[in-house]
């Protein structure tokens, strides 16, 4: 069975929108995109793709607006990790999008989302990882699906923008797995929920 993995970067009070570009998600007015670059650091990738690994490889779960986002830039960089998205198994999770998917090895959640992630938990196959997909994230969360959040905490405090946990989330208990602290006070913590 597999388990559903998030790996977000947030602040400390909990913004995980545009962490890694200005322009990169400015919904609402949002004018702080880019907040996560001064602290990421090779540290932060290590742990990410050790997680990753551990996974089994790289298996997105996304909701429209990350996919989109995350692979329209990603494609427009040389950089390895454009290959990676690219091979990568993607199921996305979009009431607008149609197929023929815009990238290479997409599936479409067609249906009840909860319903089609519970029977992509049940195939024996990697772990699905979650990137940005605030949205997606709540609704799975809501109905017990999220197995594991791994988050790069970043000590910063922004005040306004899109929250991973936001006012009216289903209560949850977690504990911690793992906490490591990086060089730049970014601090990586694993979470898994309480069953």
């Amino acid at each position: 069975m597999s388990q559903v993995i998030v790996i977000n970067s947030v602040t400390l009070d909990g913004v995980m929108q545009g962490p890694g570009r200005p322009e990169e998600d400015t919904r609402g007015g949002f004018a702080l995109g880019g907040w996560a670059a001064p602290t990421m650091n090779d540290e932060v990738q290590a742990a990410v793709n050790q997680r990753v690994t551990e996974a089994g490889g790289l298996r997105l779960l996304l909701g429209r607006r990350s996919y989109e986002g995350m692979l329209g830039y990603w494609n427009t960089q040389d950089h390895p990790f454009k290959e990676g998205l690219n091979n990568a198994p993607k199921y996305v999770a979009s009431t607008t999008l149609r197929d023929p998917a815009p990238w290479p090895n997409t599936t479409l959640l067609a249906g009840d989302v909860p319903d089609a992630v519970s029977a992509l938990k049940r195939q024996p196959d990697n772990d699905l990882v979650i990137m940005g997909s605030g949205g997606l994230i709540q609704t799975l969360m809501g109905h017990g699906l999220i197995d594991e959040y791994m988050l790069v905490i970043h000590p910063r405090v922004l005040g306004a923008g899109r929250r991973l946990f936001p006012d009216g989330v289903a209560p949850i208990s977690l504990h911690l797995v793992s906490a490591t602290p990086t060089s730049t006070g970014a601090l990586v913590a694993v979470y898994q929920p309480r069953r």
